[in-house]
């Protein structure tokens, strides 16, 4: 029995949105100290100094997960965010030899511990994980685009402008560049000295590939947040509703309990 309590205890303390604060500011406190040991005037005054806060944060973490594994056992493996957690702490715990020597650039991604602790960041990236479907069919027709579009460059402004069409590899990187809207004035003026029409392609390619096409992977992140925020309202009103069913199942319990005590106590008419 203290045993239990001792855990029980232990989960309300790990589950403590106090906690959650703590974690989520050495989080913070972590990722400001790593920058600060990027930056080499910094690093050569207080190394010594950001090398030990590195430490004990990275020992807090450690006794932090330890804590939630003890309490959550084999439900701790089952949340692909613990995981996260583990796998992101651990390379910190790599000895830092010339044989790791490139795994101290990744302690920079514990950092990304805060997606795991705070609820909002949670919810963006689970979105978007569950847009990579429908993402993907777009990617593909993106390309697809851009591949017609840079063939029929590369044949009709290839002779006048080599620099930017001359071979099919220089007509994908230039129209890539054109589809993210940067300079493309430029590329468009350079080519319409030898060929005054060509703005006619660039206006088409333009409103295909990024005012329609790009447009799409919005439209499918949008709806992946919103099918998102349902499924979390839907579990958050299942989980209240099983929650006022416990609660009328114990009550009417007591209440018949209680019945049958008056009715035991009561009289002979």
């Amino acid at each position: 029995m203290q045993t239990i309590a001792g855990d029980s205890r232990l989960k309300r303390f790990i589950e403590h949105p106090l906690t959650e604060r703590v974690i989520v500011a050495l989080i913070m406190i972590n990722t400001l100290t790593l920058g600060l040991e990027a930056t080499p005037s910094i690093e050569a005054q207080h190394g010594i100094w950001l090398s030990w806060i590195d430490r004990i944060i990275v020992a807090l973490f450690v006794v932090e997960i330890g804590l939630r594994m003890w309490v959550q056992r084999l439900s701790f493996i089952r949340d692909p965010w613990n995981i996260f957690d583990v796998g992101v702490v651990a390379v910190a715990l790599i000895p830092q030899t010339a044989a790791f020597s490139v795994l101290r650039a990744l302690r920079v991604l514990r950092a990304l511990r805060l997606i795991s602790r705070v609820p909002s960041m949670r919810r963006v990236v689970t979105a978007l994980l569950a847009a990579l479907p429908g993402m993907g069919s777009i990617i593909a027709l993106l390309a697809l685009v851009v591949y017609v579009a840079a063939v029929m460059a590369t044949g009709l402004f290839g002779q006048n402008s080599p620099q930017f069409f001359g071979s099919l590899g220089a007509s994908l990187f230039t129209l890539f560049h054109v589809m993210t809207l940067e300079g493309w004035p430029d590329v468009a003026r350079a080519v319409m000295v030898d060929a005054p029409w060509a703005w006619v392609f660039f206006l088409i390619y333009i409103l295909i590939s990024t005012f329609a096409v790009l447009n799409l992977f919005i439209a499918v992140i949008v709806n992946a947040m919103q099918a998102q925020v349902e499924n979390e309202l839907e579990e958050s009103q299942a989980s209240q509703t099983r929650e006022m069913r416990r609660l009328f199942e114990e009550l009417t319990v007591e209440v018949k309990a209680l019945r049958g005590a008056l009715e035991t106590r009561a009289p002979p008419a």
